[in-house]
């Protein structure tokens, strides 16, 4: 990328600030429903399995919206399509607050298709305007969506029990993409005509022939299954073993306090480093480390979730670390993450019911564990091949 194709200081510190206010949208609109399901769950008279839902529906949606992320920059720019994303977000928030059940869904829905495009179009805008500080950046904006997550959940039950509700509670979130979008309005002056618009249509369906970037998507894509199955199941895995629901509470919100700690310094490592492919192995077998110990050495629980949350975390900053490093523009890079996130939330939402229906079918824990240990091996293998320090074959020029 030449000089001139970068933005000047004052829209380098616009982006900055329009990159992390958007990470702040990302989580903590998904996450802070979950202290509210009870609440929930009793106005509607749900279901278990339909409460369930509430949690799937937006990792479904993130599947299917992923990969129109791309094209929706090559024909709006990149600005405005980060635009139209906190715009959806902040409707669906609106409409799930509103107090009919089918409103609750479709605004769940459409939350989560504007959280996608935002998840996929950061690296790229990374990518686009810091080229030279990849790393350092995905593990800042990472650590800012753990931290808005944390804060957002954690402020849903005082909000609702200060006379707002759940609606009031759920509604009180729209203050992160207002705020982002707030923000972000400013740039589309500067750059409003700096899209992707050249871009050939041609390099997305040829990122799906690539083993480089199936090794990013298995990577980035096992990840996103175990974390979602460990977040699913770890509370009931710990009470098999004999913890009651408090204790299996606390560990449950230590892993995720371990999830984001790996964002306080993981990029600062990365940009040390001539290749990833060592960290992205070891991270990995972590994660399969800790959940052998979970299964054989329950006794020490709050070291294996430690160990998975951070591990976790880590091949999470890691798989989108590569793929800006990975691709050769910001256009290859969203559309690489299109792929990686449609498969990898795909999985995601596959699943905790694929492994819970291997635990009715066996009786325990134990084969569900040990399945999840041999995924976590094929990530380590994969971290390794993306790790290496190579790009994607360039994209084809258009006139």
């Amino acid at each position: 990328m030449n000089n001139s194709a970068l933005p000047k200081a004052s829209e380098r510190w616009l982006s900055l600030f329009g990159i992390f206010a958007i990470a702040t949208s990302l989580r903590a609109t998904f996450t802070g429903i979950a202290p509210l399901l009870g609440d929930i769950r009793s106005v509607f008279g749900l279901t278990t399995a339909e409460t369930g839902l509430l949690t799937t529906l937006p990792l479904l949606a993130f599947a299917l919206a992923s990969p129109l992320a791309a094209r929706l920059v090559r024909h709006i720019g990149m600005e405005r399509s980060l635009c139209a994303a906190l715009v959806l977000i902040c409707i669906g928030i609106t409409l799930r607050s509103a107090g009919r059940e089918s409103q609750l869904w479709a605004g769940t829905f459409i939350i989560g298709c504007g959280i996608a495009l935002g998840n996929v179009l950061l690296p790229a805008i990374i990518k686009r305007d810091f080229p030279g500080h990849v790393a350092r950046l995905t593990g800042a904006y990472s650590l800012t969506m753990g931290v808005a997550a944390a804060v957002g959940s954690a402020l849903m039950v005082p909000i609702a029990s200060a006379g707002f509700g759940w609606r009031g509670a759920l509604l009180a979130l729209s203050f992160f993409p207002l705020l982002a979008l707030l923000l972000w309005l400013g740039r589309l002056r500067s750059r409003s005509a700096t899209g992707l618009a050249a871009a050939s249509v041609a390099q997305g369906r040829t990122l799906w022939r690539s083993p480089l970037a199936w090794q990013v998507t298995l990577f980035l894509g096992l990840n996103s299954l175990i974390y979602y199955v460990v977040v699913g199941w770890l509370p009931a895995i710990l009470v098999s073993h004999g913890m009651n629901a408090a204790q299996a509470g606390s560990l449950h919100g230590l892993m995720q306090l371990a999830t984001a700690a790996p964002g306080l310094f993981i990029g600062l490592l990365l940009a040390r480093l001539k290749d990833q492919r060592g960290i992205a192995a070891l991270v990995a077998l972590l994660c399969g480390v800790s959940v052998i110990g979970l299964w054989l050495l329950p006794g020490l629980a709050a070291l294996w979730v430690t160990l998975f949350g951070f591990g976790s975390g880590a091949t999470m900053i890691l798989g989108l670390t590569f793929i800006g490093l990975r691709a050769g523009t910001a256009h290859q890079a969203a559309a690489l993450s299109g792929m990686a996130q449609s498969v990898g939330y795909l999985l995601a939402a596959c699943g905790p019911p694929a492994i819970g229906k291997l635990h009715d079918a066996s009786h325990g824990w134990g084969l569900a564990l040990a399945l999840i240990a041999l995924i976590t091996l094929v990530m380590a293998w994969a971290g390794a091949c993306a790790g290496r320090n190579r790009e994607l074959t360039p994209e084809p020029h258009t006139t």
